[in-house]
């Protein structure tokens, strides 16, 4: 149960992080001015924030909100992070501009850009992305002891983190399955990462 926990919580988390900051950073990237850079530094200095500054913000928005004790707690300020539109609009300042401007003279729009030229040509960063901010989320533990107060909701690595020194056993055996899926992402993924 507390596994499944863990995947409930990470996975949407990872799915719509990695969509929103695709856009976010297509539009970064696209979008010229002072505004854009006020912007841009804005998620800069979200992102240097440790995620215990923000937790009690968090917690006081999902208390307003009346979602305390539930997934939505943890996924809706997830999928918002900063971490992943910061990378992303690096990667894609990169791409050149001689591209984007042939895809504009062939009749393209900004959606088939985006769809067609940008996002294939960051297939590396997105997988980097989303092993990354799995391994991340995979391994939060203060936010669900915070979130959510009924220990039936929370996941592994809550359980991990609590189980006692008499309980090597049962350490170790929990420790083993927590760990595969990582595992397995970063297997999968190693050469995109490395590229």
């Amino acid at each position: 149960l507390k596994f499944w926990n863990s995947v409930l919580l990470v996975v949407p988390i990872v799915i719509f992080q990695v969509a929103i900051a695709s856009v976010a950073a297509y539009s970064f990237t696209r979008w010229r001015g002072k505004i854009r850079s006020g912007i841009f530094f804005f998620y800069v200095i979200l992102m240097l924030m440790p995620y215990q500054v923000t937790l009690v913000p968090n917690y006081l928005v999902a208390e307003w909100t009346h979602l305390l004790n539930t997934r939505w707690s943890i996924i809706l300020p997830g999928i918002f992070a900063p971490f992943s539109v910061f990378l992303l609009t690096k990667f894609m300042r990169r791409i050149p501009v001689s591209l984007i401007e042939a895809a504009k003279l062939d009749g393209a729009g900004d959606w088939k850009i985006f769809t067609r030229v940008c996002i294939p040509m960051c297939h590396s960063a997105l997988y980097s992305i989303v092993i990354l901010v799995f391994i991340d989320y995979w391994n939060m533990v203060e936010q669900p002891i915070i979130m959510l107060s009924d220990a039936e909701k929370q996941p592994l690595s809550v359980f991990l983190s609590q189980i006692n020194t008499g309980e090597v056993g049962l350490a170790f055996a929990v420790a083993t399955i927590y760990m595969v899926p990582t595992l397995l992402l970063f297997l999968h993924g190693e050469d995109y990462l490395v590229e």
